[in-house]
């Protein structure tokens, strides 16, 4: 029996416990609790919601199970089994080399090795969550703001404000250019903050976008780097979805600009990367910064001792990712893997009258609804979403909890389930539409 203990409202708490800006209310976040109320189960709940608001790459699961078995010694302590004690011991919040040697290697395959990374500049962080909150410790004060373009990954308000006491100034971004970003947009955002008395210390871009599916190209690249240069302030590149691209020709990391510039200019640039989307692995907690600035490794290196990932976490990824053979064809087969999904549900969406934002990259798609809403509006927005939500059944993300400048647009995640679950959500689809006309 659970034990009630009577609230005792004159006991005070801190700023960050009674701070509203974790986001927990956001719709993208409802739309979560929805699903695991009445969860979709083609046998046992037919016509229960289909999670469709979650970024989670299942689609080569096989691969890593195929591996895993491959590589027994990864995952198993018998008696006397090597490495037991070294492991079980205690670890400094350096992390086990030849882990950090092993992301690094896996981080130049997926970019083809035209950018290499130095295992000594990896800080290993408790998922990319940590590691962008970690980051904006390091860059920024209570007060201060960093600049991000919209539409972005909900998950930011929380980890980027909550409880560092930053700020968020968006980097206005629309349709009229498929929602890329430009330098009268950063100019705008900083003359934003600055009209505020905000002061600006850093852009943070992710690349592939979350939630937009696409990649940023080499030239906007090089626009934002300069636009940071030219302030005086830092760049952050969240690149956890880059393994994750359709085809490698396609994305263009900042390391690779940083290196055809002989590195000029790098100590105001960190990138952050994850095993929580291109290897499906988000329950293992695995996240990196890696900078260019000594001063923020040495630094993030102190704070990860609060985030820090199981030595045993680590051996086994380091057993998986030496496996160059493996790295290597893992990398082909789910980018293929995931262009087909892509293909599939945006052509099924296509037929039912539904246009999406062009993506080459990530776990969703952004769908544009607008054409359905009863009023232009947030408003009209939510309301749509709960119609798809309570109706339709299916678990969307509004693009309104992506701070989207547009009402009618919603990311659509096609990755965290079976092909007869992507089908049976399609006929959903389908079906809504027809009643509509």
């Amino acid at each position: 029996m659970a034990i009630e203990i009577e609230a005792a409202p004159s006991v005070q708490l801190s700023r960050v416990a009674d701070s509203e800006k974790h986001g927990e209310n956001l719709a993208y976040f409802a739309g979560w609790k929805a699903h695991d109320e009445d969860p979709y189960n083609e046998a046992s709940n037919p016509s229960g919601v289909i999670q469709m608001g979650l970024a989670e790459n299942q689609v080569s699961f096989d691969l890593l199970e195929e591996c895993l078995e491959k590589h027994s010694e990864a995952s198993t302590w018998g008696k006397g089994a090597p490495g037991f004690r070294e492991n079980a011991l205690f670890q400094d919040y350096h992390g086990l080399l030849t882990f950090r040697k092993a992301i690094a290697t896996f981080m130049e395959e997926i970019r083809c090795g035209r950018a290499k990374f130095d295992p000594e500049r990896v800080v290993l962080t408790a998922g990319a969550t940590a590691a962008n909150e970690l980051l904006t410790f390091i860059l920024a004060d209570p007060g201060d703001a960093l600049l991000v373009p919209t539409p972005y990954y909900p998950g930011f308000d929380r980890d980027l404000r909550w409880r560092t006491g930053v700020k968020i100034v968006p980097i206005v971004c629309d349709s009229s250019n498929n929602f890329q970003i430009t330098t009268e947009a950063l100019e705008a955002a900083y003359e934003l903050a600055e009209s505020m008395n905000i002061r600006v210390r850093g852009v943070l871009i992710t690349n592939p976008s979350n939630p937009l599916g696409a990649t940023i190209g080499r030239s906007v690249l090089e626009d934002i780097l300069d636009f940071a240069t030219r302030k005086n302030i830092h760049l952050v590149s969240d690149e956890i979805y880059s393994g994750s691209v359709f085809s490698s020709a396609e994305f263009m990391s900042i390391a690779e600009v940083l290196q055809a510039r002989e590195y000029k200019d790098s100590e105001r640039v960190h990138i952050v990367y994850s095993l929580s989307k291109d290897l499906g692995l988000p329950g293992f907690r695995v996240g990196t910064i890696y900078s260019y600035n000594d001063k923020v490794v040495t630094t993030a290196r102190r704070m990860s001792s609060f985030t820090l990932i199981s030595s045993q976490t680590q051996h086994l990824l380091a057993c998986m990712l030496s496996d160059k053979k493996f790295a290597k064809n893992y990398i082909e087969i789910n980018r293929t893997r995931l262009r087909k999904r892509y293909e599939r549900i945006i052509e099924g969406l296509r037929s039912a009258g539904i246009e999406c934002l062009k993506g080459n990259a990530g776990l969703f798609c952004w769908m544009n609804l607008s054409p359905l809403l009863e009023k232009p509006t947030r408003e009209g927005e939510l309301d749509l979403w709960r119609t798809m939500l309570r109706e339709v059944k299916l678990n969307i993300s509004p693009g309104s909890s992506c701070h989207c400048s547009e009402p009618g647009w919603f990311r659509v995640c096609f990755a965290n389930m079976s092909e007869h679950t992507l089908e049976v959500a399609l006929e959903r689809i389908h079906k809504y539409m027809e009643q509509r006309t």
